[in-house]
């Protein structure tokens, strides 16, 4: 007489089960179950043994504890091919269960939720699951941890009698996946400034957008992995209505823009935004970078205005570049995008993708492009998290799969209060020179802060002038930036223009390329000790051109970006 085969069905995801089960039974399978699952499954008439008959014990601790019992994990761990322990289970008279249908309470949902807790995470973390499908998984049964791979594996026991043993590997390493996998979404939530989400994306996400072009040829097809991460700027939560699938580089450029408008929003709202901007309770932000750095970035009351300042930052280099803004696209956006400062009759400005909260309809006749229209994104939350930093620790990664996980960079300066803050000749300027000043250096901060260091950014008028990014010689980057700035046609500009340096001064060469320029106000951070220069030597020579210099220690406020 053939022996009775046991499943163990217990599921969070409850659709469809009865069904399953039932379909179990008529193959001549007995079906143990627990909680809601056996409810359900005895509600729609299949039989069903509860697991407390089994193991004698109710559930117990709120039913924290059901299925942790010898009886249910000696049934699905015992090794059916070694006759010492087939003979064991004889002897204590304990049932071989065969199949476990087994998913896990929901917790990438329960850390997504607003307003999780620890103890609301905590109540949606599944023990006895996940430890009921590793001693599945070790002792080789039919172990279903997924929804999708419900059917399939129904129908090759309706079909076969059994499953191939290529079918029991896949279930197996399925489980042990979604073990680990559950058991990173966890540690990630639980450590936050321990264990990295990009490190665990790495091992344990999901892979969620297919990436044709790498970041070089050699380097495609790429793959996009999620977390499941709750940060509502995350650039995999840009919907893509217009143009061709993304590459590496267009994914990068989306993530560098995302810290930019950030920063921006951030700072604006750090410092006062009703003083920086009358009458604007949330200001206008547009940033446009090429190859991962900022070249054009404006701030302002008018949508329109702002757009127009952005793409003349760099007129060249925004070129095929990528767009943000915290504002729709309408038919007037568009318009400035594309056509302001080009003369007329001439072609339309070419962009490689814009993203947005909303695009206007018919925008897109605006946006042509080589080989296909501009690709077009929208996430909402732009309009409403434009000034909320991701706060997820990020890594590095180095050679042979090693990386470094440090914290986010989350760090906002102040320009008016702060007991780090020290700043040099305020009281030889007037208060409109200051707001000024104020605001066009906490805009020179969130370019540079954002670019590839070492990095000098200049802005005037609410707009990017030059940014001098990635210069191994702080002087260089000062020449860089004075020197895009008056090939993008802004020398007028430079005149009482105003400049942030991501880290001190060590010698006042740099700041002294910036005085010559035109510029009558710095941020810099201080530290430097250095012979014959130092922050002495910076304060002197800003002192001596009446130039307003802004600095904060550099192990508080130094702004290195992407080493």
């Amino acid at each position: 007489m053939a022996k009775e085969k046991l499943a163990l069905i217990s599921v969070y995801n409850k659709t469809g089960i009865e069904d399953f089960a039932k379909r179990l039974v008529e193959m001549g399978w007995k079906i143990i179950s627990s909680g809601g699952t056996a409810k359900v499954i005895a509600a729609a008439g299949v039989p069903v043994t509860d697991v407390a008959e089994i193991t004698g014990l109710k559930p117990m601790l709120k039913h924290r504890v059901a299925t942790l019992h010898p009886k249910i994990h000696g049934g699905l761990i015992a090794d059916y091919e070694d006759p010492d322990q087939v003979k064991e289970m004889e002897d204590l008279t304990w049932s071989m269960i065969d199949l476990a249908c087994i998913d896990f309470y929901p917790l990438a949902e329960a850390i997504a939720k607003p307003g999780a807790t620890i103890e609301s995470v905590v109540e949606l973390t599944d023990i006895g699951g996940p430890a009921m499908s590793r001693s599945a998984a070790k002792g080789a049964r039919i172990i279903i941890c997924r929804f999708e791979d419900r059917e399939a594996a129904l129908s090759e026991l309706e079909r076969t009698g059994d499953v191939h043993k290529q079918t029991r590997q896949y279930l197996r390493a399925r489980a042990e996946y979604e073990v680990a996998k559950y058991g990173g979404q966890s540690a990630v939530f639980h450590g936050q400034h321990t264990f990295s989400r990009a490190t665990f994306s790495m091992s344990f996400g999901e892979a969620v957008v297919s990436i044709p072009k790498g970041e070089n040829g050699a380097q495609s097809p790429a793959t996009g992995y999620t977390a499941g991460g709750s940060y509502p700027l995350s650039p995999f939560k840009c919907e893509l209505i217009e143009g061709s699938p993304l590459g590496y580089c267009n994914w990068t450029d989306i993530d560098r823009l995302v810290q930019t408008v950030t920063h921006l929003g951030a700072a604006i709202q750090r410092n006062n935004p009703v003083r920086l901007l009358s009458r604007l309770t949330a200001p206008a932000i547009a940033v446009g970078v090429k190859h991962g750095n900022p070249c054009g970035a404006a701030v302002g009351v008018n949508p329109v205005q702002v757009a127009r300042k952005m793409v003349m930052g760099d007129s060249l280099a925004i070129f095929g570049g990528w767009i943000m803004c915290n504002f729709p696209v309408t038919i007037e956006v568009a318009q400035a995008l594309a056509t302001y400062g080009i003369p007329r009759g001439g072609e339309f400005r070419k962009f490689d993708g814009i993203v947005a909260p909303d695009f206007a309809s018919n925008v897109s006749q605006y946006f042509e492009r080589k080989g296909g229209r501009c690709r077009m994104m929208i996430n909402p939350a732009l309009a409403t998290h434009y000034a909320q930093l991701d706060i997820t620790p990020i890594n590095r990664p180095l050679a042979g799969g090693d990386f470094i996980i440090q914290p986010n960079y989350t760090y906002v300066p102040s320009l008016h209060h702060g007991m780090d803050l020290q700043i040099y000749g305020a009281n030889n300027h007037s208060a409109s020179f200051l707001r000024s000043a104020e605001f066009n250096l906490l805009l020179a901060w969130g370019i540079g802060a954002t670019s590839n260091s070492n990095t000098i950014t200049i802005c005037n008028q609410r707009m990017l002038l030059g940014n001098g990014v990635g210069q191994q010689a702080r002087v260089w980057a000062a020449k860089l930036a004075v020197m895009r700035a008056r090939d993008a046609g802004h020398s007028d500009l430079l005149r009482c223009s105003f400049a942030y340096s991501d880290s001190f001064f060590p010698f006042p060469d740099a700041a002294e390329v910036l005085i010559k320029a035109g510029v009558r106000g710095i941020f810099s951070t201080s530290g430097s000790k250095a012979k014959g220069g130092g922050d002495a030597a910076l304060i002197e020579l800003c002192q001596k051109r009446g130039v307003l210099l802004y600095m904060i220690p550099d192990d508080v406020a130094r702004g290195f970006c992407r080493h």
